[in-house]
């Protein structure tokens, strides 16, 4: 299994400085992927904005957005070109998560509405595939940069039957949030029906999300962090709170849990901005 690490991107306070030490540390270590995760209404960085600035600042680590919310996006074209810029940019590094939110806010904060959102997710998605495929849009002819001989990987998010459908018909894989361990195998086996069901031989990628705390504060870096990302939910900012792996035997056994059910790729995010949870996490895990 493959360990990844999430940017402090949505943590609020981070700095630049803080985002970019962190980048060069996560590329300088064994970590697959540099991920992001998204909101609109919250002190957070914008994702993609995010990985262009971690893009410049790393040469072999996989950029992730873990995910992006595209519904509220709308615009399926500039969407594209964006992430082929930071593909196109990071010599090909770009993995492209996705899936449509859960936030009312996040919608209300964009002027757009929530209603039918799984169905224009899905006209998104597939025009973003046309794009990458150098579909011609215009008299100078495809929405460049060109990515068509190796456009960024598709993961598509969710947890319900149609989130499973979507990644057998536009993606390369499906990834599950912070959701306990014991959950991945049914879901796993579900996107594997699902790509099964659409013709598809290849087996897809399953990925997770999880979030760890490490070093002497880490109620107080969690509350600050995922308990306050998630206070929206109500009762499920204290079970997402619950859910993060504590110190570097809480990780560990996290970590060997994910890889017992068949975990491609786990993605570990933050509790604190301090680049120094990069090197603590390395020496826990990696």
């Amino acid at each position: 299994m493959e360990i990844g690490i999430g940017l402090p991107a949505t943590i609020p306070g981070v700095t630049g400085d803080q985002l970019v030490e962190w980048s060069r540390r996560a590329d300088r270590a064994a970590y697959s992927s540099l991920g992001v995760i998204d909101r609109i209404v919250y002190p957070n960085y914008e994702p993609l904005i995010a990985l262009a600035a971690a893009a410049a600042v790393t040469e072999r680590i996989r950029l992730m957005t873990a995910i992006a919310i595209i519904p509220y996006r709308v615009n399926a074209g500039l969407v594209a070109k964006q992430a082929a810029t930071i593909h196109h940019l990071s010599g090909r590094r770009l993995v492209f998560g996705a899936a449509i939110g859960a936030r009312g806010d996040d919608y209300e904060g964009t002027g757009v509405s929530a209603a039918n959102r799984g169905a224009r997710f899905e006209e998104m998605l597939r025009e973003i595939k046309a794009v990458w495929g150098g579909a011609e849009r215009g008299f100078a002819g495809g929405i460049g940069p060109a990515v068509d001989d190796d456009p960024p990987s598709l993961i598509v998010g969710g947890s319900v039957d149609a989130a499973f459908q979507r990644a057998a018909e536009f993606g390369d894989g499906w990834m599950m949030g912070g959701a306990p361990p014991d959950v991945f195998p049914q879901a796993r086996e579900k996107v594997e029906a699902a790509f099964r069901a659409a013709g598809r031989a290849e087996k897809p990628r399953a990925t997770a999300l999880q979030y760890f705390a490490l070093g002497d504060d880490m109620e107080r870096d969690i509350r600050a962090s995922v308990w306050d990302y998630y206070e929206f939910a109500g009762e499920y900012a204290d079970i997402a709170a619950a859910g993060v792996a504590r110190g570097p035997d809480g990780v560990r056994e996290r970590v060997k849990a994910f890889e017992d059910v068949g975990c491609d790729e786990l993605v570990l995010f933050p509790s604190s901005t301090d680049p120094e949870q990069v090197d603590r996490l390395a020496d826990a895990v990696l």
